[in-house]
């Protein structure tokens, strides 16, 4: 049975963030420390253990709406594609609150492509699952035109492949800005069959 390896490489939390309501804005507001539970962190708005299906899981559930398990509650970035984003669209930086960034790491190469699976464990035992690459959207490039005005409208195709992940809290416990996570890779090869 395939598990899990430790791996020598880390990562650092460089900045935490929380998206009190999306439909007033999608901008995160920082934190310093975080206590994650396994609904995401509190109260924040992609948290809880279910959510409403959405456009990126049409061909499994077309009626839109329709409750899964959520492994969306958070948003991870790399502090290095942050920074490749930012240049791309000719910005000096580009500030992670915009992007309604939960996490922004640094350390991890090509973070946005760490396999499915992955787990980043806390020094205090909580543990973040990552799902899937988090495709960039229109609602982040909103809210850095409205800042950088004349400079959002590139976001998506900057961010292509360096938009992060999404993920969810498989173990409580608390992260905090500074902390060093473990890296946790699935044990299997790479699937053969597409």
């Amino acid at each position: 049975m395939a598990g899990l390896k430790k791996i020598d490489a880390t990562a650092t939390v460089t900045w935490l963030g929380w998206v009190e309501s999306r439909e007033t804005t999608l901008r995160s507001e920082p934190l310093e420390t975080v206590d994650a539970t396994l609904d995401g962190f509190p109260g924040e708005d992609h948290g809880g253990a279910t959510r409403p299906s959405c456009s990126r899981v049409l061909a499994l559930y077309p009626e839109r709406g329709t409750p899964i398990r959520n492994t969306r509650q958070l948003s991870i970035l790399s502090a290095e594609d942050l920074a490749e984003i930012a240049q791309t669209l000719g910005l000096k930086e580009l500030s992670p609150d915009l992007l309604g960034a939960s996490l922004i790491l640094s350390g991890l190469p090509d973070f946005s492509h760490i396999p499915p699976g992955t787990r980043l464990q806390a020094p205090s035992g909580a543990t973040i699952t990552v799902d899937l690459e988090n495709g960039p959207c229109n609602f982040p490039a909103k809210e850095i035109e409205e800042t950088h005005p004349g400079h959002g409208k590139g976001f998506k195709a900057a961010a292509m492949g360096k938009r992060g992940v999404t993920a969810w809290i498989e173990r409580e416990g608390r992260i905090a800005v500074g902390d060093t996570l473990t890296v946790f890779l699935p044990d299997q090869p790479a699937w053969a069959g597409t």
